[in-house]
């Protein structure tokens, strides 16, 4: 974090950064989920259009099912981004047996996270875990007129899957809650927009596992304004060396389903998703601009 930046603390064992004013485009993305490839594709991308690295973000869980944990977390520092703790490095970080994802006992992503989150804890130096240890929980700043606010599942838990389909009722709960006019999110690993009256509910998307569109695509999302201050939004999508993060998913004994997911852009199983989501499985997304 810059030296400027002031940690505040809107409850108990919630650590927040505001990070001030920010000016100039920026660039949000989330779930690097351990896959150094597309990782180092984004920021191939962010350098090429010239994208400053105090103006980008990540929603959290750059841990995850891929094969080179400690290689990401090296990319994100020097990198020079700010980042937020998703659920899986304040598992870690704390010790805890499992991702924090509160899957449904025995089902398959639940049996899959034993096996990469064990990978991924059991990789961790000093380093590493000192860094897990300065993330902070949430980010706001101020962006032309409007509160940004970043969560990685939701403001009360961290683990929480939100979805387009979830109810604006509870999207609006934390918006309130949060006081901020955009709520920017990862976790679910689908990128959205759900407008709520005048604010928004924005997900990034993943970086690091499609998004179950039938493509090996990946996503992330851009903010800019205009000369009015006016706010708009892009989703955008990358490929990468998709087959090289699978084959090292392979060598390392992570689950072959999920390395096959890389190529297929199909999910290997939909339980984490409602209704609504299921029915667009193999759907392709279009990059959409707002």
């Amino acid at each position: 974090m810059l030296k400027e930046d002031i940690i505040i603390v809107m409850e108990e064992n919630k650590k927040i950064i505001d990070a001030g004013i920010k000016k100039g485009k920026l660039l949000f993305f989330g779930g690097v989920y351990c896959n150094l490839q597309a990782l180092e594709a984004l920021r191939r991308w962010a350098f090429e259009n010239n994208y400053q690295s105090e103006n980008i973000f990540c929603t959290g869980d750059v841990l995850g099912y891929c094969a080179q944990p400690l290689e990401c977390i090296e990319c994100v520092k020097d990198w020079g981004i700010q980042c937020i703790a998703g659920n899986v490095e304040l598992q870690i970080r704390n010790n805890s047996d499992d991702c924090g994802c509160d899957f449904s006992e025995g089902g398959r992503c639940d049996l899959f996270s034993k096996n990469w989150y064990a990978f991924a804890k059991s990789k961790m130096d000093e380093a590493s875990f000192s860094w897990l240890n300065s993330l902070p929980d949430h980010i706001q700043f101020k962006y032309g007129n409007k509160k940004i606010f970043l969560v990685h599942g939701s403001f009360p838990d961290v683990s929480a899957f939100i979805f387009m389909s979830t109810p604006r009722e509870l999207k609006a709960t934390v918006l309130e809650q949060t006081n901020a006019d955009i709520i920017i999110a990862g976790h679910c690993g689908l990128p959205f927009a759900d407008h709520i009256e005048n604010k928004i509910w924005l997900n990034a998307g993943a970086i690091g596992m499609p998004a179950n569109d039938g493509t090996s695509r990946v996503w992330f999302l851009t903010l800019d304004t205009n000369e009015h201050d006016a706010l708009k939004y892009s989703f955008h999508s990358i490929t990468y060396d998709h087959s090289l993060t699978a084959q090292l998913m392979l060598q390392n004994h992570l689950p072959g389903s999920y390395a096959k997911t890389l190529s297929t852009g199909i999910w290997d199983n939909c339980e984490i998703l409602p209704t609504e989501e299921i029915l667009l499985q193999g759907i392709k997304i279009e990059c959409k601009q707002f």
